[in-house]
């Protein structure tokens, strides 16, 4: 009898708690440039996405990077289906976390408030509220599973944090956010591991802390391209004058690098089993720094970024068919 109190008791609690929460999430469609091979002719196409977020203010929405962050158009639709366009701001692509800022403000905009993720323990309930399948404002619940943790050094390109649960987790829910039962935000989803494609009962979401740490004390601006460290092997596959560069693969159109003159590649190509676009421009130095994949220089870029100003000058430093050139802001 006791048991049946209890469960019916939280049950409620979880139904009151996502009236609270669910106006502060939304549904985030994507359109981005994608490279698709057809009979040994490569093509650039338009390839729509689907992913979710929340508010954070009237503005700006917090979501996962891999959601945003070569996406060419943004458009955010709320609760009442209000549909307003919006930019990135700013991504960490290995924390997998993302800030977007809407053209506009969201008038009567609910919020929500992140939750201290050093908190949490293996075992607590949570809930997860998003759009899988563009099932827009599902709600999945479960536990904490474990908590993977990589947050050593002052790196914040290779900062990591993850909440494993066993909360269902689908195509369209990255991005959306992980609530505690107090209706705290303490991560925000990212991904799963399957074998089928579909929820196998892992799924990870990014911590709250790590993704507060990197939104407010590392936020860098989003320069609009996806790039691969060429190091060791892949280094001397491309020539790369120095200890390593960035492949540009893809550079989004109308981005502050797009502006710039850097160049994407056109050819897809598979190298120990990683598929890689090649044919684009490789980085060699943002402003005085070189590049090369280590924390001390990865640490430098983000202080250049954190610290970057839209009238600052920035100057970058490319290997394009077998020769240097220097392109300016």
């Amino acid at each position: 009898m006791t048991s049946f109190f209890v469960l019916t008791l939280s049950s409620q609690d979880l139904s009151q708690l996502y009236e609270k929460v669910n106006p502060a999430v939304v549904v985030i469609f994507t359109q981005e440039a994608k490279l698709e091979s057809n009979g040994g002719i490569t093509k650039t196409i338009t390839s729509e996405g689907l992913g979710s977020g929340f508010m954070v203010s009237d503005t700006e929405i917090i979501t996962a990077s891999h959601v945003v962050d070569i996406a060419e158009q943004l458009r955010v639709r709320f609760l009442d289906g209000e549909v307003i366009p919006a930019k990135v701001i700013s991504t960490f692509k290995t924390a997998d976390v993302a800030l977007i800022k809407l053209e506009f403000p969201k008038k009567n905009a609910v919020t929500v408030s992140f939750g201290d993720s050093d908190q949490l323990k293996i075992g607590e309930q949570i809930f997860i509220v998003g759009a899988p399948f563009g099932y827009s404002h599902s709600l999945s619940s479960g536990y904490v599973s474990g908590i993977i943790r990589n947050k050593k050094g002052k790196n914040p390109f290779t900062q990591t944090e993850f909440i494993q649960t066993d909360a269902a987790i689908n195509t369209g829910n990255s991005g959306g956010p992980m609530f505690n039962m107090t209706g705290e935000v303490i991560g925000v989803v990212s991904q799963i591991l399957t074998k089928s494609g579909g929820f196998e009962g892992i799924g990870f979401a990014a911590t709250a802390n790590i993704t507060k740490n990197l939104m407010t004390n590392n936020r860098t601006p989003w320069l609009g391209f996806d790039a691969f460290p060429l190091v060791g092997k892949t280094k001397r596959l491309f020539n790369v004058p120095q200890n390593s560069g960035l492949l540009v693969q893809r550079v989004v159109f109308g981005s502050i690098l797009h502006k710039m003159g850097l160049q994407g590649g056109d050819t897809e190509i598979i190298i120990d089993g990683q598929k890689l676009i090649i044919g684009g421009d490789i980085i060699l130095a943002f402003n005085d720094i070189i590049f090369d994949f280590t924390d001390d220089t990865l640490i430098r870029l983000g202080e250049l970024g954190k610290n970057l100003k839209p009238t600052d000058p920035l100057e970058i430093k490319v290997l394009r068919d077998g020769k240097i050139i220097l392109l300016k802001r």
